[in-house]
Order: structure tokens, then C-alpha cells, then sequence
């Protein structure tokens, strides 16, 4: 089984909550680990994700320290869009 991994970044401008974790991370800077398989027997190459982290950076007491939280693309996309939403009673 062949896989590979992408890196990108996301930044969260409030503190946020990821998919039904009750566990509160700050805003900033945060970066994203996908995994994904290659799928055989295709005429063309093709991959499937298989795993989405965010990686959480430790800070103060914890700096040198990373989490890999497991979350889905779909956790990750509604924490972006709640993030972004502007404040209501507040524009």
C-alpha cells in the first residue's frame, strides 16, 4: 500500500472546538496533516484520504510539544465556516 502525506495551514481567528470534542483550542495558526492511500487496479492514479490531523503546538509549560488531534475534513470545514461567521447583533 503506497501512501502519502500533504501539509497545509489553517488559521483560526477565535477559540474553537473541533467536530464533538469538548476540548477548547486557541486561535492562530494551525497545521493540517492529511493521509491518504493509493488506490490499485486504475487505469490513472488516484488516492483516497485515509486520516486528517490538526497538529496543536505546545505553548508555555508544553512549548516543544505537538498533539495530533484525529478530526474529518467535514469537523475541519464547519470549525473554518463557524470561525468565520460574524457576530450577531455585533456588525
Amino acid at each position: 500500500m503506497l501512501t502519502r502525506s500533504t501539509r497545509s495551514m489553517v488559521t483560526f481567528l477565535n477559540a474553537f472546538k473541533i467536530g464533538d470534542s469538548e476540548r477548547e483550542f486557541p486561535p492562530g495558526a494551525y497545521e493540517i496533516l492529511v493521509e491518504e492511500e493509493r488506490l490499485t487496479g486504475l487505469s490513472f492514479e488516484a488516492y483516497r484520504r485515509i486520516a486528517t490531523y490538526l497538529l496543536i503546538r505546545g505553548r508555555g509549560a508544553n512549548a516543544g510539544q505537538t498533539m495530533m488531534q484525529m478530526t474529518t475534513q467535514e469537523d475541519l470545514e464547519r470549525a473554518l465556516a463557524r470561525d468565520r461567521e460574524p457576530l450577531r447583533g455585533h456588525q
